[in-house]
């Protein structure tokens, strides 16, 4: 199986760094891991509509051209489904099951995801309607689907 996650902008912070390494390093006996940055787009604090629109669509363009054609995309989104840890585990191994052995995780920028980005996900995700930074929701995905696999294995680890 391969797991990729497309964030938007570089991890810069030392501490989530080694957060995502350790995450990687465990997944790496279940799946091929990777993180794939694109850079996020300069913009000025206060934007209008139609600025923030564009900021979005460049983004977009970038998120999708590190998409293959035969990835399964889960983009997070607030108004994705909240799924408990157990059903997230079990669509992972359903989609393993079925055939989508590569599954694209998309994590969008500081103004979220373009209605592209979003057109071309297979499913939405949602970690409930709190803001977080996008650097945290990186070692927060990528522990989740850690604990995924380790639920998937009936590891102790979960509970």
């Amino acid at each position: 199986m391969n797991i990729k996650i497309i964030g938007v902008g570089k991890l810069k912070e030392k501490y989530f760094r080694a957060a995502i390494a350790e995450y990687a390093k465990r997944l790496s006996r279940f799946a091929k891991f990777e993180i794939v940055e694109v850079p996020d787009e300069k913009a000025p604090e206060k934007l209008s509509q139609a600025q923030m629109d564009q900021v979005m669509a460049t983004e977009g363009e970038r998120i999708l051209a590190k998409i293959k054609p035969k990835e399964y995309v889960i983009a997070l989104a607030i108004k994705g489904k909240e799924r408990p840890s157990e059903v997230f585990a079990k669509e992972i191994a359903d989609l393993s099951t079925y055939g989508h052995s590569d599954i694209t995780f998309v994590i969008g920028g500081s103004l979220g995801l373009s209605p592209e980005v979003i057109e071309r996900a297979d499913d939405q995700l949602s970690f409930g309607q709190l803001t977080m930074p996008h650097q945290l929701m990186r070692v927060v995905l990528s522990e989740q689907i850690y604990r995924a696999f380790m639920i998937n294995e009936g590891s102790p680890y979960h509970k």
